[in-house]
């Protein structure tokens, strides 16, 4: 799976980073897709079991063939990574709760906002300068969000709260993430949160009844466990091809999938105001990230 070198001569490190971006944000949203064809015909916890132990040996063929495991983590980095773990396992519990019971195009809509929070979070907790501009933009990028979850109305519901939690979850893994020494390998961070994930399923399923899974799910289970190790190891990929700056902006062609797949898959299409709140989102993600690049080359 190793991008191939006449790859690497044709396209230059940022287009590169770019089309690895895509694949990345094809295969999550794919992932999600299937998961969500699933219909909660498998038990919650069951179902990340059976995806969890798939993904991780995918995972740690990819970590072993890379020697990811024969590398020395001290033990400050363990701690971070079992907190990042932790949060990974809540990220996978509200977010598999949410996409099974809302549109796939508002829940992928809603995560959209996780550069902003992202970046929110950076000046909180590191102290990191965000002027008032990018400070700005993430206040109108909140807005957006709230055209999508619409608090206090018919709209919002307990998966919408579920969604945003996850998005909570997710921006505490990123925020943690950053923390960790270079030195640590990303495979070996992407395995330790896999198998922190089943082994919480695992134990969770217990409090409920498992199911037979027939011909048609066990595929669906299965292609899944495919594409989300794909995503994993095209994000890996990506932060070592090309500038940061120039291809995370090609994150929100998740959006895109998503709305593609919902249609053709599931019949569903998003409201004006869920369209509108994307679109506010998706503008103010990309003037910051405009921003980040321009503070940088300044």
């Amino acid at each position: 799976m190793r991008v191939a070198p006449c790859a690497r001569r044709i396209l230059s490190p940022n287009h590169l980073g770019a089309l690895l971006m895509m694949a990345s944000m094809a295969c999550f949203t794919l992932n999600d897709a299937l998961i969500k064809a699933t219909g909660g015909a498998v038990p919650l916890f069951q179902l990340l079991v059976l995806r969890g132990i798939l993904a991780s040996v995918m995972i740690a063929g990819l970590a072993q063939s890379r020697g990811a495991f024969r590398v020395r983590i001290a033990r400050r980095d363990w701690g971070v990574i079992a907190l990042r773990s932790l949060a990974e396992v809540g990220a996978a519990y509200f977010f598999i709760t949410a996409l099974l019971n809302m549109p796939l195009a508002n829940i992928t809509a809603i995560l959209q906002v996780l550069p902003l929070t992202v970046t929110l979070g950076s000046a909180i907790i590191f102290r990191e300068a965000v002027g008032w501009r990018r400070m700005s933009a993430i206040l109108v990028g909140f807005c957006g969000m709230l055209l999508i979850v619409r608090p206090g109305t018919e709209g919002f519901t307990l998966w919408s709260a579920y969604a945003l939690i996850a998005v909570l979850c997710v921006t505490a893994r990123d925020l943690l993430t950053r923390r960790l020494s270079p030195a640590v390998p990303s495979l070996m961070v992407t395995f330790s949160a896999s198998v922190a994930v089943l082994v919480t399923a695992g134990l969770a399923s217990f409090t409920t009844t498992w199911v037979a899974v027939t011909p048609d799910l066990a595929l669906l289970i299965g292609a899944a466990s495919v594409f989300i190790v794909g995503g994993y190891y095209f994000s890996v990929q990506v932060m070592r091809s090309g500038d940061v700056s120039f291809v995370a902006p090609f994150r929100y062609t998740g959006l895109i999938w998503a709305l593609a797949l919902g249609f053709v898959l599931f019949g569903e299409w998003p409201s004006v105001l869920t369209l509108i709140g994307a679109g506010v989102i998706v503008s103010t993600g990309l003037f910051t990230l405009y921003r980040e690049r321009h503070l940088m080359r300044g």
